[in-house]
């Protein structure tokens, strides 16, 4: 089941908002209500993986189990160990779920072996609600926290569906107050219905429209250069628009149950360089790598080559947490040049030209780093570098690209346009003088996604399989 789904909309959510508002908070206690909540999301996780319930239920325990010992322990060098043995659980059960098949394919291929494949399927979410627990045990340990004795209450924080299955990814220290005691108001319930309403909107409207183009290419026998620059625009543009729009619905669902979620995007796209991009962008990964892995190792805090080797680890683990592929290391490796290139030579030029150059540079880089994040392979990652510069293409322009140049021409300059802050800013002054439009502006764009949706004009969301 996901968000963008009839079923969804308008038999589950609705179900469980009366559920869970009906349901009674004696002296003013969550727990009957994180119930709610808990049961809700095992029947949303396991509506498509039934069996992977099992995995995250295990994990749950196992995490919270260990984390009672950790803090038994706390004074003793002994909860070391403890969190150790907990944190390889959990990476251990990512790496096999994730990670085997990877590493048994290379090791067939650099040794002529013939070990055979698990060929296992990958758990929706895994990579988001294990790094949740991950930042659980982490600060624990720290003294960041306090461990949460009450197995309800951790297991509805690992398990509670609105970022369950593709983020943001929700920090223990950032909700621990409101897992135990949160406010349930009609303004906050209108802010989560909007939110969700605006990220509905972005996916279905905006990123699964452009999804029609990326798949007509795919499908296309016409590889011109004008065509493989616009499945590339289209291809970033709906990346953006079906994770930040994704981020948007769990966001609003969190503050609908009263949970307030931290933003995951910031208008990356407008960025003046890669460096400021990776600060509005995946937010709640980028900092989560910051805070359990850059800074742990040394951060900046050390030589300059110690601090490159540090970041080259960690754009490295940013890539491989993509995807178990060549191509999603490649991705992350190219990240690293780009931001290394820029810590040393460009800053210094990039302060000096127009915002204008400045954007064109940042857009390059995103449009060439979708080659690496989509190609199925690595060797598809040179064709497509290659058409993008007349290599291997068919010519500049072709009927198909033309065609869909005109087709779509529209949807991509709404992407471009809606990835900035001005939709926004327009939006609030209209609402702003004339408040009954926020309203019916809202209910008038869930009723044409629900009309894109009936007709099956929806495409499933790029982020699931990670």
């Amino acid at each position: 089941m996901i968000f963008s789904s009839i079923t969804f909309l308008y038999y589950f959510l609705p179900i469980v908002l009366i559920i869970y508002f009906v349901t009674p908070m004696p002296n003013g206690s969550m727990r009957w209500r994180n119930f709610v909540i808990l049961a809700s999301s095992i029947i949303f996780y396991a509506w498509a993986e039934p069996v992977f319930v099992l995995i995250m239920i295990g994990q749950c325990v196992s995490s919270w189990a260990l984390a009672l010992l950790i803090d038994k322990y706390r004074e003793r060098s002994f909860s070391k160990y403890i969190m150790i043995l907990s944190i390889s659980i959990d990476l251990g059960v990512l790496a096999l779920f994730k990670y085997a098949d990877f590493f048994i394919s290379n090791i067939n291929i650099a040794f002529g072996a013939d070990i055979g494949l698990l060929r296992l399927v990958l758990p929706i979410g895994i990579s988001f609600y294990t790094f949740q627990i991950l930042s659980y045990t982490v600060d624990l340990y720290r003294g960041k926290i306090k461990v949460n004795r009450n197995l309800l209450d951790f297991a509805t924080y690992v398990s509670m569906f609105p970022p369950l299955l593709a983020g943001p990814i929700v920090r223990y220290c950032d909700i621990e107050e409101a897992l135990l005691s949160r406010k349930h108001g009609i303004s906050d319930f209108a802010i989560g219905i909007r939110r969700f309403a605006i990220g509905l909107g972005k996916k279905v409207l905006i990123a699964d429209v452009l999804g029609q183009l990326i798949t007509v290419y795919r499908y296309s026998s016409e590889n011109s250069v004008l065509f493989t620059w616009m499945y590339l625009v289209a291809f970033v543009l709906k990346l953006y628009f079906d994770f930040s729009g994704y981020s948007d619905m769990a966001i609003g669902l969190g503050r609908m149950f009263g949970f307030k979620f931290l933003e995951n995007f910031n208008y990356p796209h407008i960025s003046k360089s890669m460096s400021e991009f990776w600060t509005r962008w995946h937010i709640s990964l980028v900092t989560w790598f910051r805070d359990f892995v850059y800074i742990p190792l040394g951060g900046n805090r050390v030589s300059v080559p110690r601090s490159v080797l540090n970041m080259l680890v960690i754009w490295f683990l940013i890539g491989f947490w993509h995807g178990a592929s060549w191509n999603f290391i490649a991705w992350g490796i190219y990240y690293f040049l780009i931001l290394m290139l820029e810590r040393f030579v460009l800053s210094k030029y990039l302060d000096r030209i127009p915002n204008i150059l400045r954007h064109m540079y940042v857009w390059f880089v995103l449009i060439s780093t979708g080659v690496f994040f989509d190609a199925a392979s690595m060797a598809e990652i040179g064709q497509t570098l290659g058409r993008m510069f007349g290599f291997g293409a068919q010519g500049l322009a072709g009927p198909e690209s033309l065609y869909y140049l005109r087709s779509f021409m529209i949807p991509i300059l709404i992407g471009l346009i809606g990835g900035t802050p001005i939709p926004k800013r327009l939006a609030e002054k209209a609402f702003k003088r004339f408040k009954f439009l926020e309203p019916v502006a809202i209910a008038v764009l869930i009723i044409v996604v629900t009309g894109f949706l009936v007709t099956g004009s929806f495409n499933p969301f790029v982020y699931f399989r990670f």
